[in-house]
This record gives C-alpha cells, structure tokens and sequence, in this order.
C-alpha cells in the first residue's frame, strides 16, 4: 500500500507528522476515508474518531475536536482544536465536563454560553467515547 504525509496539528501541540497508510477524518458529512493520491479537498472536520495507520504500527486512534482538513499533492493537513491519544484521556475529567456541560445547558443563558455549552459537552463526551472505544479494543 502506498504512503502519504499527514500532519496532524492540534492547537498546542503537534500530534503526528509523518508517513501514513491510511486516514479516516469525522467530518461534517460523516467519516472521511483518505489514501495515498487522493483528490484535493478540504472539508470541515467535526468532533469523534480520527484513525490512522502508520507503516509498520497497527491503527492508531485520536479524540479530536472541530477543525478542517486539506489534501492537496498527496499530502493531508489536519488542523484541530485538540487531539488526544485515548491513554492520554482523563475519564474523570470528562466525565465532569460533560456533567458541567449539561448543568450549563439546563440554566437559561446567552446564546453564545449556550453554544458554548453544546460545544464543550459535545467533546467531553467524544472523548469519554474514544477511551472507552480503546478499553474495550484491549480486552
């Protein structure tokens, strides 16, 4: 199978540059499968599962947050807000945003708080989804 450069960029860190096999990218029309040579594209990249396969290494699996994504010369740019390895998720902390999150949604509050809300409830529970995803994968 072919090989393409990704770089996967968070905001404060970089989370993965280098060869790839293989990219499937949540993005706002569902799950996004990328290959070597794919087309030239960018799409808006939406809270859940990003995997990828690196030559040589089984799937890897990352909680990620909005962003956007670009392929261009059989090359992949993924930007996000966050990307977290599933051991690097702390299930506590999660669970306490997400409970957070939904106290916020039940006040009555400011559109932009609301959103705001819906925001950070949405990636708690995408995080809380991708640890339990990799627990299970180990069992």
């Amino acid at each position: 199978m072919d090989v393409f450069q990704v770089h996967i960029l968070a905001v404060d860190h970089s989370f993965y540059e280098g060869p790839c096999l293989s990219l499937t990218v949540p993005t706002s029309d569902g799950e996004l499968g990328i290959l070597a040579r794919h087309s030239n594209m960018i799409a808006a990249v939406r809270p859940g599962t990003l995997r990828y396969q690196v030559p040589g290494q089984p799937l890897q699996t990352a909680a990620v947050s909005p962003g956007m994504v670009k392929v261009e010369n059989n090359e992949v740019l993924v930007l996000v807000d966050s990307a977290e390895r599933p051991e690097e998720i702390d299930t506590a902390r999660a669970q306490r945003e997400a409970d957070e999150a939904r106290e916020a949604l039940l006040q009555k509050k400011s559109l932009q708080e609301h959103q705001l809300a819906q925001a950070t409830l949405a990636r708690a529970l995408n995080r809380l989804r991708v640890k339990s995803s990799h627990r299970r994968n180990l069992d």
